[in-house]
């Protein structure tokens, strides 16, 4: 993206960074459960690298001009302390927390009981206001111990749990065909699973968006390439200027950067998405996420769930998870770089 640039003063030297508006905490990894203390010390500093996970170029990610945070986890409480210094800075955030039902198959060992999970979702959300927590049963996989209706009465029981805590659910089908690894992964664990059908799809998604009517939710689809708007269902957007701009009202950047526009009046890059707000071009056709710089590290996460894209394994991602150092400049396994 074409962030501004800035010139910050590192352990190496005065290096160039651009510096996003908003920034991502994290598509890659749960920042939350696992590394918020390393956000801490990056926010402190005023600055993080990124480092490219295709092999191209370092980048440098400066805090001086941003306005908002939107935040990824599947354990939010381990992260209050950095959602504090969130609020003590006067940065609007919201978090996505991802709550499935994968118990009794074993899918997600490193969190917490499913109850636990509900008791601290409505926790997080009588602290924060239940517009800032965002429900995810993401993602949808279809085996043979969880075809579509078991997964649908699974999803039905949550939600009746959780539904008086948010006003927003988001989810997605399990696409196998899309990431090998994630085959491999599966396979090593012994689950039978497959991706669903266009049927399946569409069936699911006019029975989600019924439930949600009844609960009162705003259902969004998050990177299908499938349209269910024609049964109520949003395209998906992670980051969603709409929901930014309520929480920061008074916050005439923000709203210059990711408020609606006339055609051609884009001032950052990426086709408009709806309403005519910027898309952010990086991610994916189907996503519609306004523009944001994530942070994260890929195979970082130590949940170990079965099914992850972000790491090339549940092994790797838990070992990886607690070789990250609270100090480096990016996060990543291994030995801690100067602060800075």
């Amino acid at each position: 993206m074409r962030w501004p640039r800035v010139d910050i003063d590192t352990p190496h030297g005065l290096r160039q960074a651009i510096a996003p508006a908003v920034i991502t905490a994290s598509r890659a990894t749960d920042i939350p459960a696992f590394h918020s203390g390393w956000m801490l010390n990056r926010l402190a500093v005023g600055w993080c690298r990124w480092d490219n996970p295709f092999g191209g170029p370092s980048q440098h990610v400066s805090f001086a001009h941003l306005r908002a945070v939107v935040l990824f986890t599947k354990n939010p409480l381990p992260g209050l302390g950095l959602l504090r210094e969130l609020e003590r800075r006067g940065l609007p955030f919201y978090i996505h927390v991802t709550l499935n039902d994968y118990e009794t198959e074993g899918w997600e060992p490193g969190l917490p009981s499913l109850d636990q999970r509900v008791r601290d979702f409505a926790e997080l959300s009588g602290r924060l206001g239940r517009e800032r927590v965002i429900w995810r049963f993401d993602p949808l996989l279809c085996s043979e111990a969880t075809p579509p209706p078991a997964l649908l009465r699974r999803l039905e029981f949550l939600g009746e749990r959780l539904h008086a805590h948010t006003e927003r659910f988001v989810f997605s089908f399990a696409h196998l065909e899309r990431y090998a690894k994630v085959r491999r992964n599966l396979a090593a664990a012994g689950v039978r699973a497959r991706s669903f059908t266009t049927a399946e799809m569409c069936d699911m998604a006019g029975r989600i968006a019924d439930l949600c009517r009844v609960w009162g939710l705003a259902p969004a689809a998050c990177g299908e390439e499938l349209d269910f708007t024609d049964c109520g269902i949003e395209r998906g957007r992670c980051v969603d200027p709409t929901l930014l701009l309520r929480l920061a009202p008074d916050d005439a950047e923000l709203a210059r950067l990711y408020g609606p526009r006339r055609p051609g009046q884009g001032l950052l890059p990426g086709a408009p998405g709806p309403a005519g707000s910027p898309k952010d071009a990086g991610q994916r056709k189907a996503c519609g996420c306004a523009p944001a710089k994530d942070i994260g590290g890929y195979t970082t996460c130590g949940h170990g769930c079965v099914y992850c894209y972000a790491n090339s394994s549940p092994e790797a991602g838990r070992r990886n998870a607690a070789r990250v150092d609270t100090r480096s400049e990016a996060l990543k396994p291994g030995g801690a770089e100067s602060m800075g």
